[in-house]
């Protein structure tokens, strides 16, 4: 038994009942990694409302501003994957993923208690840390776990109940930011009910195996072989039939264990640098437009009250763009797909500076929304499928960690362009960045779709 006999074992699993349910469990604690993600937009209005934050400051990295938390948040997601995401492949998929979920649920109930922009701020950092090696954890562990031919349908199903969250956080938001309950501002009741939800799924999480390939690449062989026998019995009762039998599979060139080393050395160096580059510009062009849209709003004369029952509306439009992606993750190639969805954002962005009134700002905030669902869906299932599984995890954690330090200081660059130029500087930006973000895939990338991870990183 060798990790390239567990490797082809678990490709030519057929995708049953038990591959797709543990698809659905990883996309339904995901869809809490994304309501904490995404709940700093609806709740920054209220923020500044009451006065704990500013929409703007005097100095660029005022730490009183809007911009400041936004930053807390993403800075703290760079140090979770850079720092504690190379983790996971030491300690394995399961254990961490685990630890980060209970982590954040932790921190965000004691940040929804503070009252002090920089108490917030710190806490909120916090929160980044632990949804940082949550993200990595999850994306390395679905990538290992289903057939290659349904990878790209498994991650826009993941991404598709991950968007959910925006429509459920704005409409609670919508619900209680302007009000108070309980003697408590609806702010801090968002937080509150997202940090609950995520320990129910600590619950229902808590049976899902390790990830067989892991436990092969660090020479645990019996184990990954016990594992995949528990996934393979489960998924021949589900089919009914005995399963096909596994073609063979490549195995990567060296077993070591190596690091830096590992993701500069051929052909990884190009890969890394290029998805450095799109990560970075991703990170800008997404977190800068999810983050500042209710401003946005608020900035072209609108009301905060309008401002999140637009921001509601538009947000409906974010699990739409992966369920529609479910069609053809994996019958266009990844960077193909990138190039639509990024020149979508692109558009609806620019045709969103003009916009004054109700519909026609709807309808280009929702192309933009529905393109950065999609966008990072594409990226995150592409990133995974170029590195090996000896350190597949600590691989993705450096672009991303380097992508949402972009993010980070995007919430800057932002805030700065919104109060030199307005929106219209704030979305130039937002558009600029991705335009290089999907270019650097488009014309520097490999193409991957339907090819083994092994054959991948055997080239």
């Amino acid at each position: 038994m060798t990790a390239g006999d567990i490797a082809a074992r678990l490709d030519r699993l057929p995708a049953t009942r038990t591959i797709w349910s543990m698809v659905l469990l990883l996309s339904v604690g995901s869809f809490f990694e994304f309501y904490e993600l995404v709940s700093t937009a609806y709740v920054m209005p209220g923020l500044i409302q009451s006065g704990v934050f500013s929409a703007t400051t005097q100095s660029l990295f005022g730490m009183t501003g809007a911009a400041s938390y936004i930053a807390a948040t993403l800075v703290g997601i760079f140090l979770g994957v850079l720092l504690l995401g190379p983790a996971t492949d030491r300690m394995g998929r399961r254990a961490v993923f685990t630890f980060a979920l209970l982590g954040y649920s932790a921190a965000t109930a004691i940040l929804a208690f503070q009252s002090d922009a920089y108490a917030l701020s710190f806490w909120r950092l916090v929160v980044g840390i632990f949804l940082g090696v949550e993200i990595i954890t999850i994306d390395t562990y679905l990538s290992e776990i289903v057939p290659p031919r349904i990878r790209g349908r498994a991650f826009a199903v993941l991404r598709t109940c991950s968007w959910v969250a925006a429509p459920v956080v704005a409409l609670i938001a919508y619900l209680l930011v302007p009000t108070q309950v309980l003697g408590f501002d609806g702010w801090r009741w968002v937080f509150w009910i997202g940090a609950c939800g995520a320990f129910l799924i600590w619950f229902l999480r808590r049976n899902l195996p390790e990830s067989p390939r892991w436990l092969a690449s660090r020479g645990r062989l019996d184990e990954a072989h016990a594992v995949l026998s528990e996934i393979e019995a489960k998924v021949e009762k589900d089919l009914g039939a005995a399963l096909p039998k596994p073609l063979p599979a490549a195995l990567p060139k060296s077993s070591k264990v190596d690091r830096l080393p590992g993701i500069w050395g051929r052909p990884y160096r190009a890969r890394t640098v290029m998805l450095l580059v799109c990560q970075i510009g991703m990170g800008i062009a997404l977190y800068g437009f999810t983050y500042w849209m209710p401003t946005f709003l608020v900035e072209h004369g609108i009301s905060l009250t309008k401002s999140l029952e637009y921001s509601l509306i538009i947000s409906c439009m974010y699990p739409l763009g992966p369920f529609v992606a479910v069609f053809f993750a994996d019958r266009v190639e990844r960077k193909w797909q990138l190039l639509f969805v990024g020149s979508m954002l692109i558009v609806g962005g620019l045709f969103f500076i003009d916009m004054r009134s109700m519909v026609p700002l709807i309808i280009a905030g929702s192309a933009v929304s529905l393109a950065i669902a999609v966008v990072p869906m594409v990226v995150h299932t592409y990133q995974n499928e170029l590195y090996p599984t000896r350190h597949r995890a600590f691989a993705t954690s450096v672009v991303v960690a380097v992508g949402r330090l972009g993010g980070a200081i995007s919430g800057f660059l932002i805030a700065a362009a919104l109060r030199y130029a307005g929106v219209t500087g704030a979305l130039t930006v937002i558009c600029g960045a991705m335009a290089v973000s999907m270019l650097a895939v488009v014309l520097f990338g490999p193409q991957t779709r339907g090819r083994s991870l092994e054959e991948l990183n055997n080239e």
